[in-house]
């Protein structure tokens, strides 16, 4: 099954105060680990992928949401790899929703470790869902349902490449929702 992807439109990007709000005291730290990742790693923009570690690493309920142990352990192995292996070659580029067009990083305007606008739609659909619940803060299940729902982000692709079908996930974390 095929989940929409929320797009925001790349001159309206999160801002840390506006996202503040929004976020439980866990997703918070998420967002501000996938900042740093960001930030060492040279990049100019978070990307899915940031945010998919920094889920990965420090949320309990995130990681609920996998298989097993073993399932966790790979994605972590390829998330790792990000900065010296495969993932090179999206440094200079920007991460689209749905793995539209790249753009190279001479094209992009000031700024360090802003959103790419993948990460901002994931984002934007994280705050949606909280919502959709009553609920005034996202959390980091609706983060990673967010971003397991766009099947063009670097997230799921590394998901993939660690043999975790983003939908599976999907469905999981559903399950998941309905228990909390």
């Amino acid at each position: 099954m095929q989940r929409p992807v929320h797009r925001v439109p790349p001159q309206s990007p999160i801002r840390r105060a506006e996202m503040a709000a929004g976020l439980t005291a866990e997703l918070a730290a998420v967002v501000a680990g996938a900042r740093r990742r960001a930030l060492r790693d040279g990049d100019r923009q978070i990307d899915t992928a940031h945010l998919l570690h920094s889920l990965v690493e420090s949320d309990p309920e995130v990681g609920a949401a996998f298989e097993d142990a073993s399932q966790r352990a790979r994605l972590l192995g390829y998330l790792v790899q990000r900065s010296i292996g495969y993932g090179l070659r999206w440094q200079g580029s920007v991460e689209e929703p749905g793995g539209g067009h790249l753009v190279r990083r001479a094209d992009l305007g000031g700024g360090t470790a802003e959103w790419s606008p993948s990460a901002a739609a994931a984002m934007a659909s994280a705050f949606e869902r909280a919502a959709s619940r009553g609920e005034p803060c996202a959390r980091g299940l609706d983060l990673l349902a967010a971003i397991a729902a766009d099947p063009g982000s670097r997230a799921v692709e590394v998901l993939r490449r660690a043999r975790v079908d983003p939908c599976a996930l999907g469905d999981r974390i559903g399950a998941l929702s309905q228990q909390v």
